[in-house]
């Protein structure tokens, strides 16, 4: 039933937080996400290759260092393990952003539930807001903090900060990249999950999309026999940025630039997106 008018009072007991709706709606979401045993089972997939990777650390820093290991590159901490390691959680984001994204709120729209979130005094942006924390949240526990804990046990198995002192960039490169694609695959999720009731048909349109633009990318590489168009595939454009935030050679032609904006233009029509799609069902007062 349509809601035509809605007004709200103040509780007779205890504060009402003002402008903290988004942190309800986020709560919320991942008590309701951690119920869930594929979500769980995902969780711990995902954290498999941060425990094989703190045994090379470990390892690199306890095993005796023996001229026939020294080519071993098992046993040798270099800023491309953190590289690597990023790289290695892309299907993992992946998939957790599909199980955990493509409802957030094309659930609401089937039940009819916008009207009563965007019912003072949640806004727009706080319900937005509230939708983007609980996949934010999820994707950075399986990349920026094993990341950053990988680098924080260097130290602490080595004994030393010399890695970390020669290698401070390693911080803000893990960082802005973390940040980059999980704002990327959030907002870009969020918005296909606004244009349709169906979980099952956002997590079709962005596996398509994913999937499409990447091959592409493949088949305008091998007519110009080259690496030029990198930029028409979504995630080759982050790892490109990637690789130059971890100062490696780029593995594409694309300038770095080109792939910075393009991220940069995903992220803004897919907040375009939300706005449109989200006003077009908000309640009149």
């Amino acid at each position: 039933m349509p809601i035509h008018r809605e007004r709200y009072r103040r509780r007779e007991a205890g504060v009402d937080s003002v402008g903290r709706a988004w942190l309800v709606i986020a709560a919320n979401g991942l008590r309701i996400l951690v119920r869930r045993r594929p979500f769980l089972f995902l969780m711990i997939l995902a954290w498999i290759p941060a425990i094989v990777r703190a045994v090379q650390i470990y390892a690199a820093a306890n095993v005796p260092n023996m001229p026939n290991m020294a080519q071993v590159p098992f046993l040798t901490i270099t800023p491309r393990l953190f590289r690597d390691f990023l790289s290695q959680q892309e299907p993992f984001v992946f998939f957790l952003t599909v199980y955990a994204g493509s409802g957030l709120i094309a659930d609401d729209l089937r039940a009819k539930a916008l009207q009563l979130y965007l019912s003072r005094p949640v806004t727009r942006t706080q319900y937005i807001a509230g939708k983007a924390a609980i996949l934010m949240m999820t994707l950075a526990g399986v990349t920026w903090l094993p990341a950053i804990l990988l680098l924080c046990l260097v130290p602490v198995f080595a004994g030393n900060m010399s890695f970390v002192a020669a290698n401070l960039y390693l911080i803000p490169a893990i960082s802005a990249y973390a940040v980059m694609h999980i704002t990327l695959s959030t907002f870009m999720i969020l918005a296909l999950s606004s244009v349709s009731r169906s979980r099952w048909f956002v997590a079709v349109m962005y596996a398509g999309l994913v999937f499409f633009t990447h091959a592409m990318f493949g088949v305008l590489g091998a007519a110009i026999e080259g690496t030029m168009f990198s930029w028409v595939s979504i995630f080759a454009n982050l790892n490109q940025v990637g690789d130059v935030l971890f100062r490696m050679p780029p593995r594409y032609g694309t300038p770095v630039l080109a792939s910075t904006a393009v991220i940069a233009l995903i992220i803004a029509g897919s907040v375009f997106v939300l706005s449109r799609r989200i006003r077009a069902v908000e309640v009149v007062t």
